[in-house]
């Protein structure tokens, strides 16, 4: 199981990106896919979720109506994109999933808001 972050970066507050996971090694559309991030200090916060056959999301309350996740399974990736940003928004943003009773995720992409 593997998962590539891509997308992050430096840009300044009210600006958007995407974030991009690519994920292989297993059924990826089987399952959860989830957006989380990090900061030094703070636990790990779980930003976002889109389940596998509905494609139902889930966010967390910090994000919602600014950040969108969305699946593609046929190319087995995962979109995170992140408008009107925050300074507080500041993060390495991992995706994972639970893949058979075991967390997985990548190693991050850096996202830095300042202006």
């Amino acid at each position: 199981v593997q998962f590539v972050e891509s997308g992050g970066g430096l840009v300044q507050p009210g600006e958007s990106l995407r974030l991009s996971c690519a994920a292989s090694g297993f059924t990826f559309s089987s399952y959860t896919m989830n957006w989380y991030r990090q900061t030094p200090g703070k636990e790990r916060e779980l930003v976002a979720s889109v389940t596998a056959v509905t494609s139902r999301t889930n966010y967390a309350d910090s994000v919602k109506g600014r950040f969108t996740i969305s699946r593609d399974n046929a190319k087995k990736i995962v979109y995170l994109q992140m408008n009107n940003l925050k300074p507080e928004d500041t993060a390495v943003y991992y995706c994972g999933a639970r893949v058979r009773s075991v967390d997985y995720r990548g190693q991050g992409t850096q996202v830095t808001v300042s202006s």
